[in-house]
């Protein structure tokens, strides 16, 4: 069987169909996160409520670290940080990728052109890195933690997955123009 990859790139299609998947994926832990555990004031009752002088904390910031990591908006963006993951880790078994080279790609006609792995991959890791600070000060006790960074990565995603605008690949490429990443390595002496 004939492999569908140029060994110039990847089909530039591949990341949008991802990122179209994980930006439902991320619009759901917004919503679970804005109704849940993170967004979500202790109850006080009495005069000083009627007032509007309450003294009501935030609910994550009284819960358990077992409550804080069974709330199903942190347990949605564990998952997704975990698909983030495995897409800086092993994009070529990522699964949003294997059912776009399975399925949805064979029934496209072929790209155009190719698109050079490195932006997409490291616009993998910095959905990574959001999502994983999300959860970190989530579990830290930090209010609007998880559905901020939820947010800030669906707006990312949904950017790429439906008008083609990479945030994470424009930030590699500003990176590789300041030569912090993405440099030939010097020959072996």
């Amino acid at each position: 069987m004939s492999e569908l990859r140029s060994p110039a790139g990847i089909d530039p299609r591949g990341p949008r169909f991802a990122a179209g998947i994980t930006s439902v994926l991320l619009l759901i832990a917004v919503a679970l996160g804005l109704t849940g555990l993170s967004t979500a004031r202790t109850q006080t009752l009495g005069w000083a409520e009627y007032v509007g002088e309450t003294d009501a904390a935030w609910a994550v910031t009284a819960a358990s670290l077992a409550q804080r990591a069974l709330d199903p908006g942190f347990l949605l963006l564990l998952a997704i940080a975990l698909l983030f993951l495995w897409g800086v880790l092993s994009p070529r078994s990522a699964p949003w990728g294997v059912l776009f080279r399975r399925v949805v790609r064979p029934l496209l006609s072929p790209p155009t052109e190719w698109e050079d792995p490195r932006p997409p991959r490291f616009a993998q890791g910095v959905g990574l890195f959001v999502t994983g600070l999300g959860l970190l000060l989530h579990l830290a006790g930090v209010p609007w933690a998880l559905p901020a960074a939820a947010a800030a990565a669906f707006v990312a995603a949904f950017l790429n997955a439906f008008f083609g605008y990479c945030l994470g690949c424009q930030m590699y490429l500003l990176l590789q123009r300041a030569g912090i990443v993405g440099r030939e390595r010097p020959a072996a002496a």
